[in-house]
């Protein structure tokens, strides 16, 4: 077998470029040096008045060109960023990429002030009519580009001369792990060298807390908004809106040994199962949870003695964190109160369609960098949740394989498992 294969004999796909943003900043190096001091991004939204909402907090990325100009727009610009990152890391060409590009992006919706342009284009009118009599108008059809699924991709791959028809999927919490499967399944089949897997979501509105808020889902902790993210604690309350992309440049092995470029990790396995139970629920046996980790370890060649760390979805809600403790509990068994297993969220919030990809970044610097950011606010342990989940403080660590969790709303859920080297 060619050493650039793996154990099923398929293209060995390893990750040569990386570009993150989050609430923390621009940049894989602030972005590390802020989650590994367990600082956290989380703060009172200043973007939009938020009088009568129980949830007033948000990690909502205030400091790029775009914040606050509407969802499409820093949607756009964060997932331009990062792939910019991304691509200068990898030493690739940011005009001509020449592979096809997979794009978690949320829903988008026609913006508050588009939606009040087009009121304003036909005065005289009341309601339904008015928008519609404004939304035939010429100049509206710049509002409409905006709120097309497909557009945020579009421009991507004209930024960046990406291959083919480029693809934007949603498939909620899941997505950014998605596009990366995607991606490295394009590569196993041979019919690309390389691939542009961005995960981006710019979607943190008013209406997006109020529709979680009905849910029931979100923290209401306004008056401490740095503490309010509490994964697996037993005071948590509910998860903290954020924003976000990041981008992986994958390659298979062949390919970026061929051109000299530096290998930063090895996406070695993805693993996904559907859950129909309910529309937000996870299914109270953890089943598809814990299929989907079992079909990423298959996928990978690894059994459950081969990861080192557990990247969690770790939300911070009752009901997702005690059944994604039950999913791992039942693959791993024993052994895994022994497996160090820590949340992003707690610091950045949960970036929705980019957290699959937000949080596999992280995994791949975790290994590289030989440390394990903290979970924070990590002060009221839950007993029925026995994890070693790195309390509050970062921890020196041989991390040489990380399984990655992404479990969504809908029942989608999406594993990796991400390894330091080709084995």
């Amino acid at each position: 077998m060619s050493k650039a294969t793996d154990h099923l004999g398929r293209p060995i796909v390893v990750v040569t470029g990386i570009g993150v943003i989050t609430s923390l900043g621009v940049g894989k190096k602030d972005n590390w040096d802020a989650l590994t001091a367990g600082r956290s991004g989380i703060h009172t939204i200043s973007r939009f008045p938020t009088d009568d909402l129980r949830t007033r907090i948000c990690g909502t990325v205030d400091f790029l060109g775009s914040s606050g100009r509407g969802s499409s727009a820093l949607t756009y610009e964060m997932a331009e960023t990062t792939a910019i990152e991304a691509l200068g890391e990898a030493g690739l060409s940011d005009d001509n990429f020449g592979g096809p590009l997979f794009l978690a992006a949320p829903p988008v919706e026609l913006d508050w002030s588009s939606r009040f342009d087009l009121y304003r284009m036909a005065p005289g009118k009341t309601g339904y009519e008015r928008l519609m009599a404004g939304a035939v108008k010429p100049e509206a059809s710049g509002y409409f580009d905006t709120t097309q699924f497909g557009s945020v991709a579009g421009r991507l791959a004209d930024r960046f001369g990406t291959k083919g028809l480029p693809i934007t999927l949603s498939t909620a919490c899941a997505s950014g792990a998605t596009a990366i499967q995607l991606g490295v399944e394009a590569i196993r089949r041979g019919e690309a060298d390389r691939a542009l897997s961005i995960g981006t979501d710019g979607s943190a509105t008013a209406e997006a807390l109020i529709r979680f808020s009905l849910l029931s889902a979100l923290s209401t902790r306004n008056d401490e908004p740095e503490k309010a993210s509490r994964p697996f604690s037993k005071d948590r309350d509910g998860f903290v809106l954020a924003e976000g992309s990041a981008t992986l440049v994958l390659e298979s092995l062949e390919s970026a040994r061929a051109r000299g470029a530096e290998i930063l990790g090895v996406l070695r396995g993805c693993g996904e199962k559907a859950d129909d139970f309910h529309r937000t629920r996870s299914k109270p046996d953890g089943s598809p949870a814990i299929a989907a980790v079992r079909a990423a370890l298959a996928d990978s060649g690894l059994d459950e003695t081969g990861i080192d760390y557990v990247n969690a979805h770790g939300t911070s809600t009752p009901e997702n964190d005690k059944m994604e403790h039950l999913s791992l509990s039942t693959v791993f068994g024993e052994r895994m109160r022994s497996i160090p297993i820590s949340s992003n969220k707690s610091m950045i919030g949960h970036t929705l369609s980019a957290a699959g990809a937000v949080e596999a970044a992280f995994s791949f610097l975790t290994m590289r960098e030989g440390v394990i950011p903290p979970t924070i606010n990590y002060d009221n342990p839950d007993p029925a949740i026995d994890l070693d989940v790195v309390p509050n403080v970062k921890r020196s660590a041989d991390i040489k394989a990380v399984l990655s969790n992404s479990f969504g709303f809908g029942g989608q859920n999406a594993c990796l498992v991400m390894a330091r080297e080709p084995a």
